[in-house]
């Protein structure tokens, strides 16, 4: 086979198996309702169950990142879907709160392909094509968007137990599907000897810690909102469980799959003009998000009069969707920002900027849960991601915008040394 027929074939097998990993790493963002409504959990217990996969999902993927740099990215990908079969199996007998935390710690590796998969497919790839590729297997957070359509239809048809048994089945096929039709290039190994301290080191790089801070939003915002929006639905309009898990696909498909379009303007225009206009719209989109359902009373020459101001629930999806599409355009912006940045050391820096991601996607559900308990509001959720977005704007027009043009072409880049 070509050198081009190997470089699409290891990007279609790739997706596919991040695509399965991501639906197994927010299995819990259905399957968790029923749990939560069986063990009596409070909404920050829910938080913290949907959440425990994330976060060892987002450990992992600083030394899976540096692994694939080492030893390539086949080998260390196919090893990591493998270990989480049998953790998933065993989730159907699971009955006590401990034991789901600790069987989704084990569960979470599978969050971790994502760092595998980046450099992975990006080195398969002319530079200039780069961005286009990591967004097209980055469109395999759609997994998300896929666990809402099976999940709800196994739950209903035969109980939450019998999705972790499929999905376990579903793992175990896709890694040996990816196995047989995935190529490894000697040429593609960095041969590093740094430690894994010496990796983290980089995080004294302001501009890892800025495409930190902006990951956190683009993809941590979307794996915490993924976890969060089906009982969001379930609660807030009460809806039954399959239509919630409907409409909550309609934030997280276009999140996955319009990732690949993300990663073509992002080669075309430049990654920060993107990632700028991803964020004002993100803002946009949470400060509507945010205002909760309120009735207030208001004194007219005709006497009192009380009015209502809320999002129905067909406006707050549209809403969502368009949230969704901005985050799927971000989450290819910041890459193409480390492709351009680093691009003999993307393993190790995608896992630095992906540990950022998946540690938002896993303190957000936490902090969503621990809110809700507190104040009552559900919107809340959105006001604290709505915060987080104002400094990320702020920091990146003090460190970016003041210098460059976002509207024109891309401007020359200053040197390493006085970057920000």
């Amino acid at each position: 086979m070509s050198q081009r027929g190997k470089a699409l074939s290891v990007l279609v097998v790739s997706t596919l198996a991040f695509t399965v990993c991501f639906m197994v790493w927010m299995m819990f963002g259905v399957i968790g309702i029923p749990i939560k409504k069986t063990l009596g959990l409070t909404n920050a217990q829910f938080g913290l169950l949907t959440a425990m996969p994330v976060l060892t999902g987002s450990l992992v993927r600083v030394p899976l990142g540096v692994w694939t740099d080492r030893f390539g990215g086949r080998i260390v990908l196919f090893i990591t879907m493998m270990l989480c079969v049998a953790p998933i199996y065993l989730m159907a007998y699971a009955t006590q709160y401990w034991q789901f935390l600790v069987l989704g710690m084990f569960v979470g590796l599978a969050g971790g392909s994502f760092s595998v998969g980046t450099p992975y497919v990006a080195r398969w790839f002319p530079k200039d094509q780069q961005g286009f590729a990591m967004g097209v297997f980055g469109a395999g957070n759609s997994g998300a968007a896929v666990n809402k359509f099976i999940a709800p239809a196994i739950v209903v048809a035969a109980g939450w137990t019998m999705v972790p048994q499929v999905y376990a089945a579903i793992m175990l096929g896709t890694a040996l599907l990816f196995w047989f039709f995935s190529y490894s290039d000697p040429t593609h190994l960095v041969q590093s000897k740094a430690s894994f301290s010496d990796q983290l080191k980089q995080l004294k790089d302001p501009r890892v810690l800025k495409y930190c801070q902006y990951y956190s939003i683009v993809f941590g915002g979307y794996v915490g909102l993924s976890l969060w929006m089906v009982q969001y639905y379930v609660g807030e309009y009460g809806l039954d469980i399959r239509v919630a898990a409907l409409l909550a696909a309609c934030f997280s498909l276009p999140g996955g799959v319009l990732r690949a379009i993300g990663g073509y303007l992002s080669d075309k225009h430049g990654a920060h003009k993107v990632t700028w206009w991803v964020l004002w719209v993100c803002w946009i989109c949470l400060f509507i998000l945010s205002y909760p359902q309120t009735d207030f009373t208001i004194a007219t020459v005709n006497g009192s009069q009380t009015f209502h101001i809320g999002l129905n629930v067909y406006a707050f999806t549209i809403v969502m969707f368009t949230l969704g599409i901005a985050m799927a355009f971000g989450k290819a912006s910041v890459f193409k920002y480390i492709s351009n940045d680093y691009p003999t050391n993307i393993g190790a820096i995608s896992g630095i900027v992906g540990l950022a991601g998946g540690l938002g996607g896993f303190v957000l559900p936490i902090m969503f849960g621990y809110l809700l308990d507190l104040t009552g509001v559900r919107s809340s959720a959105f006001m604290l991601l709505y915060g987080v977005v104002w400094v990320s704007l702020i920091w990146m027009y003090m460190t970016e915008v003041r210098s460059r043009d976002v509207v024109g072409g891309e401007p020359q880049h200053a040197p390493v040394g006085k970057r920000a």
